[in-house]
């Protein structure tokens, strides 16, 4: 596998670098390209769901994002030790019925020493919102990277 610098032990830049990086790939929305930061044998818990592997993580966000349509998400920095990650979220999206909808959520991130996740638990509350309440579009510009995004 091919280290996903940066790696542990984390400072606060390389933590939010790697928070900025995993922002970056999810909003590809590519299953194959984001499930390279996972180790092959990654344990994920993910609202009620426990997923390991990156074969079913792959599976997992094919699903997600099947469902999840015009997927954008932020992430944030909330703290850091060693190998370990912590990060808040929020992500908004539409479901086929044409429903929005913001999810906000927590993660813990543990990682291997070639900077590959081999652990997620993700906590996840959604809110129903109207399409005029959207404040997520997209990739995150330059000029709001370092931002904290409001709670409401």
């Amino acid at each position: 596998m091919a280290p996903r610098p940066p790696s542990p032990p984390f400072d606060e830049q390389t933590a939010l670098e790697k928070v900025q990086a995993a922002e970056d790939a999810w909003n590809t929305r590519d299953p194959e390209h984001v499930a390279l930061a996972y180790t092959e044998d990654s344990v994920w818990r993910n609202r009620d769901r426990f997923v390991t592997g990156r074969d079913e993580i792959t599976a997992f966000l094919r699903e997600k994002w099947a469902r999840e349509l015009d997927y954008a998400l932020r992430k944030e920095l909330w703290a850091f030790h060693g190998n370990r990650i912590a990060v808040r979220f929020q992500y908004e999206f539409h479901d086929a019925a044409g429903q929005w909808w913001r999810a906000y959520g927590n993660e813990l991130w543990e990682f291997t020493g070639d900077g590959l996740m081999c652990r997620r638990e993700a906590s996840i509350n959604d809110v129903r919102i109207t399409e005029a309440e959207r404040r997520v579009f997209g990739t995150r510009p330059a000029t709001e990277r370092g931002l904290l995004f409001p709670v409401r």
